[in-house]
């Protein structure tokens, strides 16, 4: 009999709370990756996974938990915590911190931060792009971060117009502002992923979407969804010159090398 791993998403609470429940091993990883992928790619500011239901079967299979972990600690950057377990050390290996119940892991966390994350929906049409400039000029004025703004909007527009040429599906724009760094991400319906290869020669047509992005984000890359994709990239006030090829980026599905 195949194992099975069912997931409920309570949205009622402090941060989204998601209980796993059913029996953790090589088969149902790549379930229980999908249910949090699914989850973070709303951009949560942090999310909390009840395992009390939740039996291991195999020890390796909770790796999958530091995949995730590992994945998303760039984009979107919430944090992680794990509830609901006696043996703390049996999740050591994933990475995530682990508190006996759903209320000691809001406690740890506390209250999430006001007015730090913001998100538009947009149909792949004309205008697209205008109005997630609108939305990210306003936000950035907002947060006291004008220096932000223009290459935040060079990276949505590429994103968004790259979404209406290409994936042609509804999308959902998302900015977040941590500390002092911005993340600006587009989630659409499309599970083809972009790749970059490096400048392109100066004779081409188009091509250069993903060569913007790369030069004025600070970390960029890509959330594989099995309804779709987020594309993020996060930017600093003041990135440090860098070399394209020592650019940090996220490599998933891309072409260079992965990073140390």
């Amino acid at each position: 009999m195949p194992s099975e791993v069912r997931h409920l998403v309570d949205r009622g609470q402090t941060y989204p709370l998601i209980r796993l429940t059913g029996v953790l091993d090589a088969e149902t990883v790549a379930p229980v990756r999908a249910a949090l992928l699914d989850v973070l790619a709303t951009q949560p500011e942090a999310i909390v996974v009840d395992v009390t239901e939740l039996r291991v079967a195999q020890s390796d299979a909770i790796s999958v938990l530091h995949d995730v972990l590992d994945e998303t600690r760039d984009w979107p950057g919430s944090h992680l915590a794990l509830c609901g377990s006696a043996d703390a050390g049996t999740w050591q290996p994933s990475g995530w911190p682990v508190w006996a119940d759903p209320a000691g892991a809001f406690a740890a966390l506390g209250a999430p931060e006001t007015d730090r994350r913001v998100s538009v929906d947009l149909e792949p049409v004309v205008g697209a792009a205008r109005r997630s400039r609108e939305v990210i000029t306003e936000a950035c004025g907002r947060w006291e971060q004008p220096e932000l703004a223009g290459n935040a909007c060079i990276v949505a527009t590429e994103m968004v117009n790259n979404v209406v040429a290409h994936a042609r599906t509804p999308m959902r724009v998302l900015l977040a502002l941590h500390g002092d760094t911005m993340s600006v991400a587009v989630r659409d319906g499309s599970t083809v992923i972009p790749r970059f290869t490096g400048p392109v020669a100066p004779t081409s047509y188009g091509g250069r979407g993903l060569l913007l992005i790369d030069s004025v984000s600070a970390r960029w890359g890509h959330l594989a969804l099995t309804d779709g994709k987020v594309v993020w990239a996060r930017l600093e006030a003041e990135p440090a010159i860098a070399h394209t090829g020592d650019r940090q980026r996220d490599d998933a599905g891309m072409t260079d090398p992965r990073r140390g």
